[in-house]
């Protein structure tokens, strides 16, 4: 009798491993894709034009199964922040990508980044925007076949007039 319920036990043990080892797998990479739309939105700035010259967009997956970054089909340009306010936004990138969890997203920046204040235009430094993008930490799971960030660039926040008068821009970004 202890021999039946002791094989028993064991059996019932084994099978609740592998249905929980079954589990975990399946939430890691279901296998399945999920279309990710990247929407960018501003906060109002006085100022008349914030012009950030967005050249790519990248995520960065939690399981780094895909080795790095994923570059979206980004609709490169110059994009006026200020033109995004009140709830108007813009797609900026999309992607079919693997259902996982993005643990960041990468904006890589051109040169022509401006404000206009007073009917002049100044250039905008990014202090490394160009070379290493601007990351925004997500941690999100994607959810079914088609998924929607909307990301915030705070114009106000992000913007500095130094000492000397220039304009650099310290971003400050959102998901909403």
């Amino acid at each position: 009798m202890k021999k039946v319920l002791l094989s028993l036990v064991v059996i019932v043990s084994l099978t609740v491993i592998v249905f929980v080892a079954c589990s975990k797998e399946g939430q890691s990479g279901s296998g399945e894709n999920t279309t990710l739309k990247i929407r960018l939105t501003d906060n109002p700035v006085n100022a008349e034009e914030v012009n950030v010259d967005i050249q790519q967009v990248r995520v960065k997956f939690q399981e780094d199964s895909i080795n790095g970054w994923v570059n979206l089909d980004t609709h490169a340009g110059i994009y006026d922040l200020l033109g995004l306010q009140n709830g108007v936004d813009t797609l900026l990138a999309v992607g079919v990508l693997p259902t996982n969890t993005v643990k960041e997203i990468r904006f890589v920046l051109g040169a022509d980044n401006t404000i206009k204040v007073g009917g002049v235009a100044y250039p905008l430094t990014i202090p490394s925007g160009s070379e290493s993008g601007l990351k925004i930490k997500v941690d999100k799971r994607l959810n079914g076949t088609l998924d929607s960030l909307l990301i915030d660039f705070d114009a106000a926040l992000s913007i500095h007039q130094t000492g000397a008068g220039d304009y650099k821009l310290k971003p400050v970004l959102k998901i909403k």
